[in-house]
């Protein structure tokens, strides 16, 4: 038998670990035990089937999901850790008797539950395993520049809303491997995200060239072929480059290597946000944050968009303006052009886009189809030779 009463007082020492009490699981798991320790069997039937319920969306074994917890939990001891800083000596004991306490929560059966509710209909069950949480805490810990904690744990790309934060459950899942043709173009960005993720010098990168090439592509699919390795994306839109500084501040000292992706940049003469990026890009993230850095995508080279009226500005100085406006560009440490792809470079694309998705068609009849559709389309493009794919695909039988 097992003392359930004081399993529920060693909970209530928790330090580093509070957390943990407020999962949703973990949270109806405590109030299973506290009805049963009070003897309301009823309650505890309804408990214990709400804990059952909450613990399949994620496993059958509790020993796991309790593991997992506390394995992202964003405490004390971890944060210290992440920061490279001693945790000291009343730290660590806390740590590991805490470690343990959970550890031997996760190993109650089920049946001792079901048992002690006693009810005779049906009972779903939860599997438990012989982990040891002190040794696989202590290997996540050495690794967490790669692993990361709390929401950097579960989650690798991310978007602001409302000033915060959020993750995004369902990301896009291209990989490296799924894009074709732009290979050197592609390297570049991909050697400047490893200097990053060494810990090396990285530069600020402008993806720019014609639509559908494949620039936004290229930098999801590196932030999910790193996500191993530390790297983590952040999704902002232009209207968002002033959060910026508050991303800073509160990633600056994560251990994990942060991209800030702004898709499709572009500006206005009267922008407000072009000010905005450019004291970023002068040196103001990259001087504090030396784990982010900033990829942008645009369809044009200087990013504003200029009208002939605006050239004949009354400015004493106007042509400085305009040249200040036109060379925002430049202020980004690597500049990677995209350019609308040649015929050979398009049913390159098309070839191996169609090889992925199982098509058998001859190879003749495949590119007289393919040029025909780009054409119908306002031209070559990896994106157009995708949607041809996809859509002979989706027109067999």
């Amino acid at each position: 038998m097992y003392d359930l009463k004081l399993m529920l007082r060693k909970l209530d020492t928790l330090v580093l670990f509070k957390n943990v009490r407020e999962d949703a699981a973990v949270s109806l798991y405590m109030r299973t035990l506290g009805d049963l320790v009070r003897g309301d069997r009823d309650q505890a039937l309804r408990d214990y089937c709400e804990f059952t319920a909450a613990l399949y969306e994620y496993s059958e074994s509790f020993t796991r999901y309790l593991l997992r917890v506390v394995s992202e939990d964003e405490n004390l001891y971890i944060l210290r850790r992440g920061e490279g800083l001693e945790t000291g000596r009343l730290i660590d004991e806390c740590l590991a008797n805490e470690l343990y306490t959970l550890e031997e929560l996760s190993r109650i059966p089920c049946d001792e539950l079901i048992t002690r509710i006693g009810y005779d209909g049906f009972m779903p069950r939860y599997e438990i395993e012989a982990l040891d949480f002190s040794k696989i805490y202590a290997d996540r810990v050495l690794a967490v520049d790669k692993l990361g904690y709390g929401i950097y744990a579960a989650y690798h790309v991310f978007v602001v809303k409302d000033g915060e934060l959020v993750p995004v459950e369902f990301p896009d899942t291209v990989r490296l491997s799924q894009l074709s043709g732009y290979r050197a173009e592609r390297q570049e960005v991909i050697d400047n995200t490893m200097a990053l993720l060494r810990g090396k010098p990285a530069n600020n990168v402008l993806l720019y060239g014609d639509c559908g090439t494949g620039k936004s592509s290229t930098v999801k699919a590196i932030a999910n072929e790193y996500a191993d390795r530390g790297l983590r994306l952040i999704e902002l839109k232009k209207k968002q480059l002033h959060e910026i500084p508050n991303i800073v501040r509160h990633i600056s000292r994560n251990p994990l290597k942060f991209i800030v992706f702004i898709d499709d940049l572009s500006f206005t003469e009267d922008d407000d946000d072009f000010a905005a990026l450019k004291a970023i890009l002068e040196g103001s993230v990259s001087s504090t944050a030396s784990n982010l850095v900033i990829y942008a995508t645009s369809n044009r080279r200087h990013m504003v968009h200029e009208t002939f009226s605006s050239r004949e500005g009354d400015e004493v100085h106007r042509n400085d303006t305009m040249q200040e406006m036109l060379s925002l560009s430049e202020r980004f440490g690597l500049r990677v052009i995209f350019r609308k792809p040649d015929k050979k470079l398009y049913l390159s694309v098309v070839r191996d886009i169609a090889d992925q998705y199982g098509i058998t068609m001859p190879e003749q009849e495949l590119f007289a189809r393919a040029e025909q559709y780009a054409l119908a389309r306002g031209g070559r493009s990896p994106r157009a030779a995708k949607q041809f794919v996809e859509f002979l695909k989706g027109a067999e039988e």
